[in-house]
């Protein structure tokens, strides 16, 4: 997808279908992602719909959600 980049305000990002995470609840936890194409994905809060996506590459997506997931990042989990 062109013209997809770090700050732009997620709400800008045309034709996303934006899936919010399972561990997400309405209070403080609300993340969700957009998998714009074969290598590209975009972040979210969902708390901040408008606000800025973070967009990294699916690869590095794979990767921070397994060290999540074997407890790398100090307790985050996924």
């Amino acid at each position: 997808m062109q013209g997809l980049h770090n700050g732009m305000a997620a709400s800008s990002i045309p034709g996303a279908h934006w899936k919010k995470s399972s561990r997400s609840d309405d209070a403080i936890n609300c993340v969700e992602v957009f998998v714009a194409n074969e290598s590209c994905v975009a972040v979210r809060d969902s708390k901040g719909p408008d606000g800025p996506a973070l967009v990294v590459g699916r690869n590095a997506m794979s990767a921070f959600v397994e060290g999540a997931g074997r407890g790398f990042w100090g307790g985050l989990t996924v």
